[in-house]
């Protein structure tokens, strides 16, 4: 019997050829349906696949009660058109393409760089103006300047090779790529973002929208940037405070922007940086040529070919390869090691190199490739474009030269099951190790050389700190002050009087300045704040 595929937006007409190659499939072109919520949710329900790209939006409401429908591939890389946690409640596997659009952008951004570089745009309407002000244009060449990459991954590696055709110095910035890796392609890598900054002449965006991206580029950062700059978006809207950058082109301190990206798309009439002089802007165009429709519709119809017909699942955003018993029985050791790693990204640690999982007792004689992958996903979800999961965590890893071991020991030690992480970074190696009580309470009970017992879950706020009196009750106090309730407090010492650690499960987050008013304690030798999900919070991918 075939398996019947839906088509609900335009798709070049390579990939609807290969796809209605495929000896099992069956497909249904139909661009109407994305308009048409009812009669989407109808021919769902006689389908067994569907290809969209982002005209098609497919809700909970689309996906309720879906239970004939196997596979979604979106023909390209964002999937914010896809209610994915519904999908994978009903246990409907996700895929996208995410190395279609890679050239495209690359060549986009060089575009929008050379542009920049020589007043191509405004050049253009003054001559077609009637207008020959060969002076007023004077440009700058690409080769001998500096370009700052900020994220290494498809795109930006993609971009840096281009741009070291050109004869530029290439800084890049990715705490998810080893130095040992960028060194290999030519790049220097910087272990902070703020390093980056002062040294570059123009400065290219290529990293996912997260909370910590958000505004990467803000006035802080333009003030550290030398005169002149350049800055280009191709990535995603919302990673330039943009009133900061409109006030550093009036002040002259940035030279031009080019902008292809914004939040909301289309951008409001009379925004700030479209009617502005110095900036060069694009509806979104990174991914818009023939070849990169061409390639991310052959890759769809190539991930479905192989879905149905070999069942093999690849670049899934959603769903591991493993049985239900199995997963149930993992469930807690796969929620243990996803907030190890989790608390590990968020360590103030420099660039990462390697990391390497011990694994004592019971979870020992378990599936700990997956537990391991399970932390190799907490570890780079909020840095990675797409949804990093079981299935693409080891091999996105992978790819930027970070090395993830594992080994076993069946001896118990002191707790009958441990995962214990060791994260090895430029500066040093870091360790935090968790347990099962009861098989379902996760703790957190060592801490470097530290050991705790400590709720692994919710704000955590951690500190070392000389083992002295008085301090914990200092620090009730200043986060009382704040309103700030301690849920729970746990304190690690080896020797009475010397160096000792401090986690605090915090119902909310402290302040910047409670933060600063505990640092500043002659006690205190560091602070860090480290935000992870709720007690009852699992994965999405689970």
């Amino acid at each position: 019997m075939a398996h019947r595929v839906l088509v609900t937006d335009k798709l070049a007409e390579e990939g609807l050829a290969r796809l209605k190659a495929e000896p099992n499939i069956e497909v249904v072109v139909d661009t109407k349906l994305a308009k048409d919520v009812p009669a989407l949710r109808k021919a769902l329900g006689e389908a067994d696949g569907i290809v969209i790209r982002s005209g098609t939006t497919l809700t909970a409401e689309v996906l309720e009660g879906q239970s004939r429908l196997k596979a979604i591939v979106r023909a390209g890389v964002g999937v914010d058109n896809i209610d994915v946690p519904a999908a994978t409640r009903r246990g409907i596997v996700v895929m996208n393409t995410p190395g279609g659009n890679t050239v495209s952008t690359a060549e986009h951004t060089m575009a929008l760089m050379l542009s920049l570089a020589r007043n191509v745009a405004p050049a253009n309407d003054s001559l077609k103006a009637g207008k020959w002000d060969r002076n007023k244009f004077t440009g700058t060449q690409l080769e001998g300047k500096t370009l700052g990459v900020v994220g290494l991954g498809r795109v930006g590696l993609t971009v840096a090779h281009r741009a070291q055709a050109f004869g530029m110095t290439v800084v890049g910035y990715d705490p998810f790529l080893a130095a040992d890796r960028a060194q290999e392609l030519g790049i220097e890598s910087v272990q902070k973002v703020e390093d980056l900054w002062p040294r570059c002449d123009f400065i290219t965006l290529h990293t996912p929208m997260t909370e910590e991206t958000r505004n990467i580029i803000g006035a802080s950062a333009l003030a550290a940037m030398k005169p002149g700059v350049r800055i280009i978006n191709c990535a995603r809207g919302g990673l330039i405070d943009e009133a900061a950058l409109v006030e550093a082109l009036n002040a002259g301190k940035v030279a031009g922007a080019a902008i292809d990206v914004f939040e909301p798309e289309p951008p409001p009439a009379g925004h700030p940086l479209v009617n502005h002089p110095a900036v060069l802007v694009t509806p979104h165009l990174g991914a818009s040529t023939e070849e990169a429709q061409v390639s991310v519709a052959v890759e769809a119809a190539r991930l479905l070919g192989d879905f149905f017909g070999r069942g093999q699942i690849q670049f899934s955003v959603n769903m591991p390869k493993l049985d239900r018993a199995e997963m149930e029985d993992l469930r807690q050791y796969l929620n243990l090691a996803w907030r190890l790693g989790m608390l590990h990204a968020q360590m103030d640690r420099g660039t990462l190199k390697s990391a390497r999982l011990t694994y004592r007792g019971e979870i020992a004689q378990k599936n700990t490739r997956l537990v391991t992958a399970a932390f190799a996903a907490g570890l780079m979800e909020a840095a990675l474009e797409g949804q990093v999961n079981l299935v693409n965590a080891m091999s996105l890893a992978r790819e930027r030269g970070i090395v993830i071991e594992e080994r076993s020991a069946d001896a118990p030690g002191d707790f009958g099951t441990l995962v214990q992480s060791e994260v090895t970074t430029e500066r040093k190696t870091y360790l935090a190790a968790g347990t099962l009580f009861g098989k379902q309470f996760l703790r957190l009970v060592r801490l470097g050389s530290y050991l705790l017992d400590a709720h692994i879950d919710g704000t955590l706020l951690v500190f070392t700190h000389m083992d002295r009196p008085g301090l914990i009750g200092f620090i009730g106090r200043t986060l009382g002050d704040e309103g700030v309730n301690i849920a729970q407090m746990n304190v690690g010492r080896e020797n009475q009087g010397g160096e000792a650690i401090g986690v605090v499960n915090l119902d909310t987050a402290p302040s910047a300045a409670a933060l600063q008013a505990v640092q500043n304690h002659p006690d205190v030798l560091s602070v860090s704040v480290i935000k992870l999900p709720g007690q009852d919070e699992l994965p999405r991918w689970m």
